[in-house]
């Protein structure tokens, strides 16, 4: 009886995991308290914070093995429970990125009820434009634009939903279904034999062009003060406006653009990295067929629910774009109009929304506890002092440097807001002045949104889809995402480098002579009890 139960729960464990997978999370989970236990928690608290960070990047990178949530949110308990960080520290870090939360929860699921729309829309283009090439440089172009007035999380969510459409287009003509067959599009057991070399070339297509649009949110997220969160926290303790803030990040942002740009058109035209896959001749006959039989079908009711969907969509991009209010509630706004005009009245209906974002939310939870165990061991401590000892230029790319390593072993934001106070710190203690400050900070800001996309972890948009539901679907594993996201890493990384030692602080200079920007006088930057600036 004891064996069986025992054989039960070794079975339940992580579920269909692989059994070596099991085993490794079993040795982490055993190995940090042995570990702090024999160092103590002063000398051993550092030592086992960088295990722990290390060995949830590892479960991000197994993530098509069992979902992070799981292992990481093991790993996340037993550092409370080893003292590593706090409950109140979690609940800090949760409180400091609850705009981020709801943004998750509501935003994402706003945006499923846009579906119809954005599967229109994203059908006629994928129709209309030829040219892989072409097609390729639009994703990465309009995500980038997107990304500087709306965010990226946003941008991902909508791109998310047009790649599940697609691939459930395909995949149920494929298997023999109709449109109006129940199907899912998970199983491939039912796929044809003469589609399956079709259905490969589909996912490396949708792959690419997902890749595209990822490093486009991160181009165009860059560059405002909206784009990102950790701009909005830089730009507030700098006294930034909108036009400041992009000014400001100009010299560095528009020649990596420029350069992201190019990149892209490169690989399609090479197809090296896993990029190139073209449309298969027989999905595009599959989605034109779709495309005229949903044309034919679409009735008033259909038009109607269109016509709000647009009027909708219009109303998101004025609220995000001027902010009007938290990005969650502006999401929130659009689950209720989306479902009060279009016919949707019943939970169940409204209910499915959520089913998307909420896995990702919680798993974003377990992240900040992971932050919590970074900010109370002092992990990153050693590099900020180490960065403000050099003197110069090779302080401005020092700072670049070690923030764009640290975000992308560990989040951007976080990262961004921790030095952005150090270098707050240094300024209120007269060891810096107002002019370096303001070069430190857009050293910063591009150190933590450019570097960054060399790994899912980095930026939360690109977290966001390892997680999702098409990432298995297409095959995008962690570690194909940095591959495929290698020669934007290298090539963006050292043109944002060059120009932050070259451009940046003549350029800068420039504007102040132009009188396009003005010196900031070191009171602006004082914050109250809250961490918000007063000026």
């Amino acid at each position: 009886m004891a064996k069986s139960i025992a054989s039960g729960m070794t079975k339940n464990f992580l579920g269909h995991a692989p059994e070596w997978y099991k085993l490794t999370i079993i040795g982490f989970l055993i190995l940090n308290p042995v570990v702090l236990l024999s160092l103590g928690l002063e000398q051993g608290g550092y030592i086992v914070g960088w295990m722990l960070v290390i060995e949830f990047i590892f479960t991000l990178t197994m993530a098509l093995k069992c979902y992070p949530l799981l292992p990481g949110g093991l790993l996340a308990i037993e550092a409370i429970f080893m003292k590593l960080s706090t409950p109140a520290m979690v609940k800090h870090e949760i409180e400091q990125g609850l705009e981020v939360i709801l943004l998750l929860v509501f935003m994402v699921a706003g945006i499923y009820f846009m579906q119809k729309l954005l599967l229109l829309v994203f059908t006629k283009v994928l129709l209309n434009v030829k040219s892989k090439t072409v097609l390729g440089f639009l994703f990465c172009l309009i995500a980038a634009v997107l990304s500087a007035f709306l965010d990226a999380l946003t941008v991902t969510a909508v791109i998310i939903t047009v790649a599940v459409g697609f691939y459930g287009i395909y995949h149920k003509a494929a298997s023999g279904k109709k449109s109006h067959h129940d199907h899912d599009h998970s199983e491939d057991h039912d796929v044809d034999e003469l589609h399956r070399e079709d259905l490969d070339q589909f996912r490396a297509f949708l792959r690419s062009l997902m890749m595209h649009a990822l490093v486009g949110t991160a181009l165009g997220g860059v560059c405002t003060l909206v784009g990102e969160p950790q701009n909005l926290i830089i730009g507030e303790r700098a006294g930034w406006d909108f036009i400041e803030f992009f000014l400001r990040m100009s010299p560095v942002t528009m020649p990596v653009l420029v350069i992201g740009l190019t990149t892209c058109v490169f690989l399609e035209k090479t197809g090296i990295f896993g990029y190139g896959a073209k449309l298969p001749e027989k999905v595009r006959h599959i989605l034109e067929e779709f495309d005229a039989e949903t044309t034919a079908k679409r009735d008033n009711r259909d038009k109607a629910a269109l016509i709000v969907q647009v009027l909708v969509a219009v109303w998101l991009v004025i609220g995000l774009m001027f902010h009007m209010a938290p990005v969650g509630l502006i999401g929130l706004s659009v689950i209720v109009l989306l479902t009060s005009f279009t016919g949707i009245s019943e939970e169940n209906q409204i209910g499915k929304a959520f089913e998307e974002a909420l896995p990702f939310t919680s798993l974003l939870v377990v992240f900040f506890a992971i932050v919590a165990v970074i900010a109370d061991q002092d992990l990153f401590g050693g590099v900020i002092r180490y960065v403000l000892t050099l003197e110069g230029s090779e302080r401005i790319a020092g700072f670049y440097i070690a923030n764009g390593l640290l975000s992308a072993i560990s989040d951007n934001v976080f990262v961004g807001t921790v030095y952005i106070s150090e270098i707050q710190k240094a300024l209120e203690n007269g060891t810096i002045s107002r002019d370096v400050f303001d070069l430190m900070a857009v050293a910063i800001n591009t150190g933590t949104n450019i570097p960054s996309v060399a790994t899912p972890n980095g930026q939360a948009a690109f977290l966001f889809l390892l997680t999702s539901a098409i990432a298995p679907l297409i095959r995008l594993s962690y570690m194909r995402m940095v591959i495929m996201a290698l020669p934007y890493t290298i090539i963006m990384s050292i043109t944002g480098f060059i120009a932050v030692v070259t451009v940046l602080e003549p350029a800068t200079q420039i504007m102040y002579d132009k009188g396009m920007i003005q010196h900031h006088s070191a009171y602006e930057l004082k914050v109250d009890n809250n961490g918000n600036p007063s000026h």
